[in-house]
């Protein structure tokens, strides 16, 4: 990462993300279709802000962590 005052955020591309991620390609193609992952353009490529993507993914993760308690619960 950068080192100072004006330091830039980690950017990926759907190459990264998806190694990132150890989902194929095609699978964040569809995340973006549906609306589901945080990205944006730069002309025809997509690009993804890692700590978008870290906070997407936690939020993610305690969504199914309380629908499977809530399913425990019944």
């Amino acid at each position: 990462m950068a080192e100072g005052k004006y330091a830039l955020p980690r950017v990926m591309t759907v190459r990264e993300l998806s190694a990132y991620l150890r989902v194929h390609p095609s699978t964040v193609y569809k995340l973006l279709r549906r609306g589901e992952l945080p990205g944006f353009r730069i002309g025809t490529d997509w690009r993804f802000n890692a700590e978008a993507i870290d906070k997407w993914c936690l939020e993610r993760n305690s969504r199914t962590d309380e629908s499977a308690e809530d399913s425990d619960s019944k």
